[in-house]
C-alpha cells in the first residue's frame, strides 16, 4: 500500500527558504504569489492489511523520523490501489 506524506513547517514557525523563493518570484514578476512554504514529501511502500494499520504505521514514522514535531506538521495520504514500483 502506498502512503504519501507530506511535511510542512508549522505555521508559526519563520520559513527562510520559502522567504526566499517568494522574493525571487516576485523579482522575475509574479506579484499574485503571496507566500511561500518549504516542505518534504515521502512516499512509502507499506505491507498493511487495511487503512487504518497503513496509517498507523506511517503516522508512527512521521512522528519519530520524517517530521519534528516541534517545529513540523505532516499529512497522510493513503493510496490503497498502487505499490510503488509496480507495473502494470
Amino acid at each position: 500500500m502506498t502512503v504519501r506524506v507530506f511535511v510542512t513547517l508549522k505555521p508559526s514557525v519563520f520559513d527562510p527558504q520559502g522567504r526566499t523563493i517568494a522574493d525571487a518570484l516576485h523579482a522575475m514578476g509574479y506579484d499574485g504569489v503571496r507566500d511561500v512554504r518549504q516542505g518534504k514529501y515521502f512516499e512509502l511502500d507499506l505491507d498493511a492489511d487495511t487503512v487504518d494499520v497503513a496509517k498507523k504505521l506511517a503516522d508512527e514514522v512521521a512522528d519519530k523520523l520524517l517530521a519534528n514535531p516541534v517545529i513540523e506538521s505532516y499529512r497522510i495520504e493513503v493510496d490503497e490501489g498502487e505499490k510503488l514500483g509496480s507495473r502494470s
